[in-house]
């Protein structure tokens, strides 16, 4: 039974709201904020627990089909970005669907090594990757979105990483969703789109389906960066009296090409340039997702989804190899130029080679393969492969009931859920020489233990992990009305996981052994309280706490002892401790006329928060806890309409800071001591979260068939990672750059016309005024002078052959972007 249906449902899952959610639970709904549809938001994995949407408080933020999939915003990211407050991006990877979807300070990230902190779900069914909690945006079947709910706060009816939020999506099916269309666009950068969508039902036998394809490839702006995805969604289900049941099925096929961050002096003299290529990801995946409901009386509801996932990846990474950066690299000597005789090379040089004029070094590198004589000091680069299979698994079962004990209306929900998954992962690496266009070019020498280095130790890069992961949990939730216009929520979820890692290269632990086990379980409470001051006016208040447990590849690179560049290699795995979160909110909204607006005040302590730190070794590092961190901050918005203009504006002043003492190593920073280390203590800021975010939007119903609109998102710069203490100094010689990502602000235009009732045409403009900015930044070792060539032993006429010069690493905003489309339904 879909609970968008019934009104007995729609009822009963208004009272099950948790905590923030219970805050406009009055006896009837205010006519000033409902829609005109009811709609039922969500707020458990499963769908069937939720809150009528005229009852939703200020700070939970929901879109609907139209603007999840507005053809303004090119991905899902995107239209988060653009269209829900307290939301930002770090374009971290450069690619459209890889960005770092952040939100009030928490994260949900693609990429290894990037602290998680976002749940992510659709249909119930968890999109956070057993390895790493990563969460791949191009995988999620926009296309087929009915709705998407952010929940705020660390959630424990989300289950595990919900620390900062929950984002929960629900997919369409032929009962709501009949119909045909057809999709597409082109745009400047070589971009095209293609989709379709069609869904119908049968009302006499219940049967109803639904499917949605999208095919997209573009050149991209920046050098070598093509990006190509298919997607098929499809679900077929049986709707009845009492029952629902859906079988739903997502495909998914990309190759992404993510070219990073770029030294800001490389960037300013060409902005779509690269450090280093190729950077390519593939993805595969599959997903099958069993969901039922049913309801045996008008006041209890029994749901439950059964689901299986498995995520192909591979990946290859051209890379500067840090260790030839203080080496000589250039002048092959006399037992050199005789292997490259020896073998039939020519043209190289006999004396003079360096680095003035000889910006891009092979020949030693060559040469030292021939040899087998310690090619990984005389190679400027390296080719890394990783390939990973990720199989998961689980179920989900909930029972909801609202009845009257003691003379106080209940409305409760318990729950259980099993998520079980397997991870093998590879890696190795090749080493190989940077050609002028910065592609690495390989050579016949594998990090794979068979050689050594000048210290004598064996150049080992490999690994070849195999995890499993076991995660049995079981929540409960009450709604209590205390009286018709203040009611008490209480929630709670017990999670108990085991991580098991066996390593196939060096079994049987010990140092640089994967080998682990390792058991983690807690807790997780929530409490709030909901009063309806009057109509029009509501005031909420709650408390609650999520927890994070380490990851697979968080317990295998944890050794201080054996660091890992990551996404290439792990090492050790002493134990991490799990990560809390504990957050108070409180929160207000309204309306003024035709305006709705919303206010909430939040402050999120992480303890034993798991970040990824840099070791002495350039391009290495480890995870390990660091103590204690804080999120706090202020969120307003509002919406209303003014005639034919609908406006909108967020604004969000986030204070993210360390609220623990400690040491980080951090040797690109221009304040790191002798040992390459700076000190972190409360108040310093937290990288890449900027203090203040401000959106604007506005649309414009120019004809009934015409509508313009116009959007901002602004935001104040940012601390670089490796800027943790704030007080990075650029010298301008062995530290460059200012150690942040500055601030910015985007605008966008677009406009639709409906042709025909079946005939759409829509234009769009990203980044209208064609500003160059950055949204994110990162302090490290460069390899490169300022005209792109390379450098080695930059100081070496000053005696100091140790040195290198570091510089602040920007992620550059796409430039001005056109694009137009059309979409036909044929009913």
């Amino acid at each position: 039974m879909h609970p968008r249906t019934h009104p007995r449902l729609a009822a009963l899952a208004a009272a099950l709201a948790p905590l923030w959610n219970a805050a406009a639970a009055g006896p009837a709904p205010d006519p000033d904020i409902a829609p005109a549809v009811v709609e039922v938001v969500g707020t458990t994995p499963l769908a069937g627990a939720g809150v009528a949407r005229e009852r939703v408080p200020a700070n939970v933020q929901t879109l609907d089909a139209a603007a999840a999939n507005a053809a303004g915003d090119t991905t899902l990211p995107d239209a988060l970005n653009r269209r829900l407050g307290s939301v930002f991006v770090n374009e971290i990877q450069g690619n459209p669907f890889q960005p770092d979807v952040s939100y009030r300070g928490f994260t949900a990230s693609p990429l290894l090594g990037t602290p998680q902190g976002l749940a992510v779900y659709v249909d119930g069914v968890r999109m956070n990757q057993p390895f790493g909690d990563v969460v791949s945006w191009d995988l999620i079947p926009r296309a087929a979105i009915a709705s998407l709910t952010l929940m705020p706060g660390s959630n424990p009816l989300f289950g595990l990483n919900a620390l900062g939020g929950a984002l929960a999506v629900r997919t369409k099916d032929g009962l709501v969703d009949p119909g045909t269309s057809v999709q597409a666009q082109a745009g400047r950068h070589g971009r095209a789109e293609l989709g379709f969508a069609h869904g119908g039902h049968d009302d006499a036998g219940g049967l109803h389906w639904y499917v949605a394809g999208t095919g997209f490839r573009e050149h991209g702006w920046r050098a070598a960066s093509p990006t190509r995805l298919g997607q098929l969604f499809a679900k077929v289900g049986r709707h009845g009296a009492a029952t629902d049941v859906t079988l739903s099925a997502a495909l998914a096929s990309s190759h992404l090409t993510g070219n990073g961050l770029q030294d800001a002096r490389l960037l300013a003299r060409d902005y779509a340039s690269v450090y280093t290529k190729p950077d390519e990801t593939r993805n595969r995946a599959a997903l099958l997702n069993l969901a039922a409901s049913h309801a045996p009386g008008t006041d209890v509801l029994l749901s439950a989804n059964l689901y299986y996932r498995r995520i192909l990846t591979a990946t290859l990474n051209g890379d500067l190899n840090d260790d030839a950066l203080d080496q000589a690299v250039y002048q092959p000597d006399a037992a050199e130029q005789a292997a490259l005789a020896a073998a039939g090379y020519t043209g190289f040089p006999t004396r003079g080679a360096t680095a003035a004029n000889t910006p891009f070094p092979s020949w030693r590198c060559i040469a030292n393969v021939l040899r087998a004589d310690e090619p990984a000091e005389q190679c400027n680069g390296l080719l890394n492969r990783t390939a990973s299979t990720q199989t998961n698994y689980g179920f989900d079962a909930q029972a909801s009931a609202s009845g009257r004990v003691a003379g106080m209306a209940h409305g409760f929900a318990l729950g259980a859920a099993f998520d079980a998954s397997r991870v093998d992962f590879r890696q190795g690496t090749r080493f190989g020489y940077l050609a002028p266009d910065h592609g690495v070019v390989p050579v016949g020498f594998f990090a794979d233990g068979t050689e050594v280095d000048d210290d004598g130790a064996p150049v080992d890069a490999r690994v070849d992990l195999a995890g499993r992961t076991r995660t049995w949990s079981v929540y409960a939730t009450d709604t209590v009305a205390l009286r018709g216009d203040l009611h008490l929520t209480l929630s709670g979820r017990y999670n108990r996981t085991t991580v098991h890692n066996r390593d196939r290269i060096h079994p049987g632990g010990g140092g640089g052994s994967l080998d682990g086990d390792h058991r983690f379980g807690r807790v997780n409470p929530a409490a709030g309280l909901a009063w309806t001051v009057r109509r029009g006016l509501h005031v909420y208040a709650g408390y609650n706490e999520g927890s994070r447990t380490p990851t697979a590849i968080e317990l295998g690179c944890a050794d201080p002892a054996h660091p890992c560049r990551l996404p290439n290699a792990m090492a050790g795995d002493p134990p991490l401790r799990q990560v809390v979160t504990r957050t108070w909110e409180a929160g207000a909204r309204g309306t003024a006329g035709r305006t709705h607006w919303r206010a909430a005040a939040f402050r999120a302590t992480n303890d034993d928060d798991i970040l990824f730190v840099a070791d002495h070794a350039a391009g290495f590092g480890y995870f390990r806890n660091v103590g204690r961190t804080r999120r706090r901050g202020v969120e307003l918005g509002a919406d209303g309409a003014a005639g034919p203009l609908a406006l909108s504006a967020h604004y969000t002043w986030l204070d993210a800071t360390f609220a623990s003492y400690d040491r980080i190593n951090s040797p690109a920073n221009g304040s790191a001591d002798a040992d390459g280390n700076i000190q972190v203590g409360p108040g310093d800021r937290l990288p890449l979260v900027p203090h203040h975010l401000f959106k604007a939007r506005a649309a414009w119903t120019i004809t009934p068939a015409w509508s313009a609109e116009l959007g901002m998102v602004a935001t104040s710069g940012a601390a670089a990672r490796g800027n943790e203490n704030g007080a990075h100094q650029p010298d301008g010689v062995r530290f460059l750059g200012a150690g942040r990502a500055p601030g910015h602000a985007v605008v966008d235009a677009g406009t639709t016309w409906r042709a025909t009732p079946r005939l759409t045409l829509f234009a769009q403009v990203d980044n209208l005024l064609d500003r160059r900015y950055a949204t994110a930044a990162q302090l490290g070792t460069t390899g490169f002078a300022a005209d792109g060539g390379f450098v080695a032993r930059p100081f070496a006429a000053q005696g100091d052959n140790g040195s290198v010069v570091h510089a602040t690493f920007l992620a550059p905003g796409a430039p001005r972007t056109v694009r137009a489309g059309i979409r036909y339904a044929f009913r």
